[in-house]
């Protein structure tokens, strides 16, 4: 029944849930932050670890952990309101230190003799601002909405830490001692939480109604742990399910971490009446199923009734659900148990029927009844599926991806058949070698495939079955076995001088002799020898060596280049030198032959007239000197006795004028 401050008549004092409220605030109070402060570092944790089982697991922990805070953080809020009822503290002892502390700085006096500087008072009246603080909050905001915010709050870093550390692409670590040590440290945590759950369980309802459900939530913290404990125990690198089930635990506290924060949200557009004892806000519906037996139908019409006053106890319809419930989900069990002997082929597959353990026949497509599980069952086997498998993969390579190219697009990578570049299906074999009358070896890379199907008998379908665990590598160690034998007696020459389709058939022939003889149930179709080259590294290594000789080819061009340049214009420096030369001695000659028909000439002429010759030539040659100059003529009557003189000296200013 909800307290009524205004009813007169209610005693206070004899109610039990008003006699504890005391003790129950402060032992929720302590709780409270204990467990804030662990879920928050926990988170903190988690969150600065790389991506791994530790990281989900403690993100997960940490929020069941937060989430158990916050219900204890709301259930406080409601022993708190019942203290002030009766004008109790609500505070542990280590809760109201801050306030005493507070109280005991020293305010703001005028009458101090001490000079204020501006620093010294911007630090006072921060002092007694920071002293003020609580008070002034506690006006401005109602403690409705604290609590709501610290719901809120709480709930939504659950939320966000499972958020941040739910991985599904974990797989299998080895923890080894570590984890064992840490599933033990979970189950004593998980223990001390049960204790603190007996004692939640223990109230009455009358002394403590919240008990109950702070018992429900501390119950999610327990299974988170012991879940956490059961995936540390059993990781090892070949267990997925410890990883999976590590992600899944945290969808419990992540459920419940939004549940309140749906309440947070709603109790803020409610008013709550201050004389009215306030109800539990942390009151999870997803963590009321954890009790023990589990009656969820009865759960579910409990809080039909409580909340929206609907009650379907008195509905005959589901009163005889309810009774008829088990009956018919037994009977719809029992169904389903017996359908598992009904099992279906493809039409392209076809199926071996074992009956307790021991194979029976080998049923075709189409519906097959016989015993239900576990007292039978049928295996899948493969009807004509042709497969193609290479004799290697190279490391690193990984599976194989579909080929989704098409006829228009580019070329896929396993289409590259250059030899300068390592393949996925090829193999290195080592082939004998004779080098400098020497025997040798020799490395080259093939790319060896076979096509294959499991035989269309019954017989090889039980073969392949019951004698081989994996046909694919069963067929590839075979194949290296023989074409290792095979190839031991041939050397490079002869083994590319063979035909290639006599070579594969050889090699076919061989490795399905060997099949035969374990009784595998394979029938290969075809060998299919793609190519036979050096590795890839020696591909590299002559590439080096042709760029070399390219390298040396160019040199020697360039150097030939260099030398008949500068022959020619050796030999055409010399040509005009020749051409110089002969030209003169052509022009001095021509000269000299003139000059020896001028004087022929003119000793010719000398002779027939002798000095009027060289008087005209006398003239002629003065006439040519004078033609250019300028003529002083002087009388030598001039001057009398005295023969006239011609100064012919000059005279320079001088340099100051």
């Amino acid at each position: 029944m909800q307290i009524d401050l205004e009813n007169e008549q209610l005693n206070l004092g004899a109610m039990p849930r008003i006699q504890r409220a005391p003790f129950h605030a402060r032992h929720l109070l302590t709780l409270s932050t204990g467990f804030t402060f662990v879920g928050l570092v926990a988170a903190l944790v988690a969150w600065k670890l790389s991506p791994s089982i530790w990281r989900t697991l403690l993100g997960h922990n940490a929020a069941a952990l937060l989430v158990m805070a916050a219900g204890l953080e709301s259930a406080y809020a409601v022993t708190r309101w019942r203290c002030q009822a009766i004008s109790e503290n609500a505070k542990p002892t280590w809760a109201t230190w801050r306030r005493s502390t507070l109280s005991s700085i020293p305010t703001l006096d005028s009458s101090d003799n001490e000079p204020k500087t501006r620093l010294t008072k911007l630090k006072q009246q921060i002092k007694v601002w920071l002293h003020s603080f609580d008070e002034r909050t506690v006006k401005r905001i109602s403690s409705e909405f604290i609590e709501a915010l610290w719901l809120g709050g709480l709930s939504t870093l659950s939320w966000f830490a499972v958020r941040t550390s739910w991985n599904m692409s974990l797989s299998g670590a080895d923890l080894g001692q570590t984890g064992s040590v840490a599933g033990g440290m979970a189950l004593l945590i998980a223990f001390g939480l049960l204790v603190l759950e007996r004692s939640f369980a223990s109230h009455l309802t009358a002394e403590w109604p919240e008990a109950l459900r702070l018992a429900q939530l501390t119950r999610v913290s327990i299974l988170t742990l012991l879940v956490t404990s059961f995936s540390l125990f059993f990781s090892s690198w070949d267990r997925v399910w410890p990883a999976r089930l590590a992600c899944f635990v945290g969808i419990l506290p992540a459920a419940i971490a939004a549940e309140l924060m749906l309440r947070a949200i709603a109790s803020t557009f409610s008013r709550r009446m201050t004389h009215l004892e306030p109800r539990l806000l942390a009151d999870s519906f997803l963590a009321s199923f954890f009790h023990w037996p589990l009656r969820p139908l009865n759960t579910l019409q409990d809080e039909l009734k409580s909340r929206f006053g609907i009650n379907l106890k008195q509905n005959w319809a589901f009163a005889f659900i309810r009774r008829r419930f088990f009956p018919v989900l037994s009977v719809m069990a029992i169904v389903a148990w017996l359908l598992t002997g009904i099992s279906e082929i493809r039409v392209d597959g076809r199926g071996i029927y074992e009956r307790f353990g021991k194979p029976v026949a080998v049923i075709g497509p189409g519906l097959h009844a016989g015993l239900p599980w576990p007292f039978s069952r049928v295996i899948a086997v493969e009807n004509g599926v042709v497969h193609q498998l290479a004799t290697t993969i190279s490391e690193g390579s990984g599976a194989a991806e579909p080929d989704s190219t098409t006829a228009d697009g580019v070329a896929p990578d396993t289409a590259n058949r250059l030899w300068d570049a390592s393949h996925i299906g090829e193999k290195t074999q080592v082939i004998a070698s004779l080098s400098n009358d020497k025997q040798s070896f020799q490395v080259v890379n093939m790319d060896l495939r076979f096509v294959y199907r499991i035989g269309l008998n019954d017989n090889a379908a039980l073969a392949a079955t019951y004698n081989s665990a994996d046909v694919p590598s069963l067929i590839r160690s075979t194949a290296n076995r023989v074409v290792v034998r095979d190839f031991a007696s041939r050397d490079l020459d002869s083994l590319l001088g063979e035909v290639r389709t006599e070579l594969s058939s050889d090699i076919g022939a061989a490795v399905q002799q060997e099949l035969d003889r374990l009784n595998s149930g394979v029938e290969i179709l075809a060998t299919i020898l793609g190519a036979i080259h050096p590795p890839a590294g020696a591909a590299n290594a002559y590439h080096s060596v042709q760029a070399a000789q390219i390298t040396a080819i160019a040199s020697v061009a360039r150097e030939r280049g260099n030398a008949a340049q500068v022959i020619n214009d050796s030999k055409m420096s010399s040509s005009l030198a020749n051409d110089k030369a002969t030209a003169n001695a052509r022009e001095s000659k021509a000269n000299a032959e003139v000059a020896n028909l001028r004087f022929s000439a003119e000793q010719k002429a000398y002779r027939s007239a002798g000095k009027a010759f060289l008087l005209e030539q006398y003239y002629s040659q003065l006439g040519k000197g004078l033609s250019n100059g300028s003529l002083v003529i002087l009388d030598h009557r001039i001057g009398g006795t005295v023969s006239p003189t011609i100064d012919l000296r000059t005279y320079a200013l001088p340099s100051d004028m």
